[in-house]
């Protein structure tokens, strides 16, 4: 099984309105900052472990990045930096390695705990049903295909070509897993690779009118899904994921 966590990097100034948006927006109470690493906090769901966080960064932008656990570290970073990553700080407990992808997206390389539980959708109320489903990479045309080609290669899954203007394919990692990941091709010819989450619930239109009433801004209507910023001004989509689907 892939576990992967999902980090939402919000700036200091920002990190309280956002951390209160998205334990409304998912359901999932904020839990307390990490031992050691107090930048870091959890949303807790009601079943299953956690794998969706908030974490204070420094920078201006607000932004969000993978952890991918394994059961061996040092193997499995040098796997990523074959595979065209590179490496940069690691936790001073050894807990995890920062790397970047070949686009310059943040991956970090976990140690694992190997006995996950994947949570279930959580009811948000209306009649409606919410999870965190996917992270959208979003690279520019000259980094595309290399990004494309190091995630494939990095998380096993079953790999499905999309048909729709604008994205190139989606990888399922599998049974148990947490997210799908998405790739997406921008309309920009050179620049940082960056990713976004998409949410599945169960109605599009309604969930978008609850984000807002959450304090989300909406960006713009898509047809079958809905661009919105959050309290960091992150971008982020509500969509017609399923948000209890088995990732398989």
């Amino acid at each position: 099984m892939v576990w992967l966590h999902t980090v939402i990097d919000v700036p200091a100034d920002r990190l309280d309105a956002a951390s209160a948006f998205w334990a409304a927006a998912l359901g999932c109470p904020l839990g307390d900052p990490w031992a050691g690493h107090p930048e870091f906090r959890s949303l807790l769901p009601l079943t299953g472990d956690a794998y969706v966080h908030v974490q204070r960064v420094g920078s201006a932008r607000p932004g969000v990045h993978l952890d991918l656990e394994v059961d061996d570290l040092d193997a499995g970073v040098a796997r990523l930096v074959a595979l065209g990553a590179t490496a940069r700080n690691r936790e001073p407990a050894g807990a995890w390695q920062v790397l970047a992808s070949p686009g310059g997206l943040p991956v970090c390389v976990v140690a694992g705990r190997g006995d996950r539980v994947r949570p279930d959708g959580v009811d948000v109320g209306d009649g409606l049903r919410e999870r965190l489903v996917q992270v959208c990479i979003d690279a520019p045309a000259d980094a595309v295909d290399t990004e494309v080609a190091f995630w494939r290669a990095a998380i096993p899954g079953r790999w499905a070509k999309s048909t729709s203007e604008g994205l190139i394919g989606k990888l399922h990692p599998g049974a148990g897993s947490t997210v799908k990941l998405l790739f997406q091709r921008l309309g920009e010819d050179t620049g940082p690779v960056r990713a976004h989450v998409d949410l599945g619930t169960t109605d599009v239109p309604r969930d978008a009118e609850r984000l807002e009433h959450l304090g989300a801004a909406r960006v713009t209507d898509c047809g079958r899904w809905v661009v919105l910023q959050d309290a960091a001004e992150m971008v982020f989509c509500t969509t017609p994921n399923d948000p209890d689907e088995e990732l398989v």
